[in-house]
C-alpha cells in the first residue's frame, strides 16, 4: 500500500531494526509453517541497501539503532566470542553510511550486540571485546522470550524459562553496569513479571522493554488479546514505576501479536493499523511518559503487517494531538538520550 507521508519533516531516530542474511535459516525449514518464519521469509536478506531504501522512503529518518539478531557471527571463534562478528559487520555498515555518499541519514549510528550473560562474571570479557569492535557499541540484548506452548515462538527460539531470574544471568547482568552499557529486554506478555523483578533488583541499570512487552495473539493465545489486555496493562504500569526502564513503542505488527493476524505484508492502511494499536501505544505512553518511550520500526520483522512508510504513518496518526516537545521525545529524543546519540540532534 502506498500513502502520502505524514509530517515528513519530523526527525526520527529508528531505535530498533535488524540486519541479516537468514537464507541459511530458512533452508533449515524449507516449508516454514510458523508465521514468524513466514514473516522473515519476506526479507531473508536485509542489509545496507534494503535498510537505506526503507529509511529514505519518505519519512525524515536521521539515524538508526541496530539490534542484535544472531547474524554474521564470527566463524571459527569460540562460542563466547563469535558474537563479536555481528558488531564488526554492523560497524562497517555504519561507516558506509557515515561516509555521506548516501545522504544525511546515519544508519546504525548505535549498535546493540549480544553477549551470553549466563556466563556470569566471564561475560565481562565478552562485553569488552564487543566494545573494542566498534565505538558505536552501546549495550546488549539478551532475549528471554519463552512460552509453554511451543507454537508461540516456533523453531528459531530456544530461551529457557525464567532466564531473567537466573542467578548466573544476573551475575553477568551486573557486568553491564560496570561499563555503563544499556540493556534491551525482549520477552512475552505472560513473562513481564520477570523484567519487573530484574529492574527492581538493578535500579541503576538502564533497561528498555522491547515491543510494548509483546502482547500475544497467536497459537494458544489466538483470539485472547481482549481478555488479556487488562493483565498486560497492569504489568506495564507496574514496570513503568521503575525509573530505570524505558519502552519501545512498536513490534505490534509482528506475527506474535496478531495485529494484524494475517500477513505477510497485510496491506492495511495506516488508519486501520493505528486504530488496532491505539490501546497499547496510548497505555505505554501514559505509563512511561514521552521521555521514556520511543517509537521503533522493528524492521524487517514488522514488514509482516506494514511497509516502512505506512508503519511510521500509523505512529504519527497516534500522536496527532501530541505537543511538539512530546513528539520530539517519542520520535527521536528518548532514543538519543538512551543510546547516547544526542549528536544527531545537535
Amino acid at each position: 500500500m502506498s500513502e502520502a507521508i505524514l509530517e515528513p519533516d519530523l526527525p526520527i531516530i529508528d531505535p530498533h531494526h535488524h540486519l541479516w542474511d537468514l537464507r541459511p535459516l530458512l533452508g533449515a525449514f524449507p516449508e516454514p509453517r510458523h508465521s514468524f518464519l513466514s514473516a522473515i521469509a519476506l526479507s531473508p536478506y536485509y542489509t545496507f541497501n534494503e535498510l537505506l531504501a526503507d529509511a529514505t522512503s519518505g519519512h525524515n529518518v536521521i539515524g538508526t539503532v541496530f539490534m542484535e539478531c544472531g547474524a554474521f557471527y564470527r566463524a571459527g571463534a569460540s562460542d563466547d566470542l563469535k558474537v563479536v562478528g555481528e558488531v564488526e559487520y554492523v560497524n562497517g555498515v555504519a561507516a558506509q553510511s557515515a561516509s555521506g555518499l548516501y545522504g544525511d541519514v546515519r544508519l546504525c549510528d548505535a549498535i546493540i550486540g549480544h553477549a551470553d550473560l549466563t556466563l556470569g562474571s566471564r561475560a565481562g570479557a565478552v562485553l569488552d571485546a564487543l566494545a573494542a569492535a566498534s565505538p558505536r557499541f552501546k549495550g546488549i540484548r539478551h532475549a528471554a522470550a519463552w512460552d509453554a506452548d511451543p507454537e508461540v515462538l516456533g523453531p528459531p527460539f530456544h530461551h529457557p524459562a525464567g532466564l531473567y531470574r537466573d542467578a548466573a544471568f544476573r551475575q553477568g547482568f551486573a557486568e553491564l553496569g560496570k561499563r555503563g552499557l544499556t540493556f534491551d529486554a525482549w520477552l512475552l506478555e505472560p513473562q513481564l513479571d520477570d523484567v519487573l523483578d530484574l529492574a527492581r533488583a538493578f535500579p541503576d541499570q538502564p533497561i528498555v522493554l522491547d515491543h510494548c512487552g509483546t502482547p500475544l495473539g497467536m497459537a494458544s493465545y489466538h483470539g485472547k488479546l481482549h481478555e488479556r489486555f487488562d493483565t498486560w496493562r497492569e504489568k506495564i504500569r507496574a514496570i513503568a514505576q521503575c525509573p530505570n526502564v524505558s519502552i519501545k513503542l512498536g513490534g505490534l505488527a509482528m506475527s506474535f501479536a496478531g495485529m494484524p493476524d494475517h500477513g505477510p505484508a497485510a496491506g492495511l492502511s495506516s488508519e486501520t493499523l493505528a486504530a488496532m494499536w491505539r490501546p497499547y501505544i496510548e497505555t505505554c505512553i501514559e505509563a512511561f511518559g514521552p521521555r521514556r518511550a520511543m517509537f521503533e520500526s522493528n524492521y524487517p520483522v514488522d514488514k509482516w503487517g506494514a511497509s516502512y512508510a505506512v508503519l511510521w504513518n500509523a505512529f504519527k496518526r497516534l500522536t496527532h494531538g501530541a505537543s511538539a516537545d512530546e513528539k520530539r521525545d517519542l520520535y527521536a529524543g528518548t532514543a538519543a538520550r538512551f543510546y547516547g546519540m544526542n549528536h544527531l540532534l545537535a
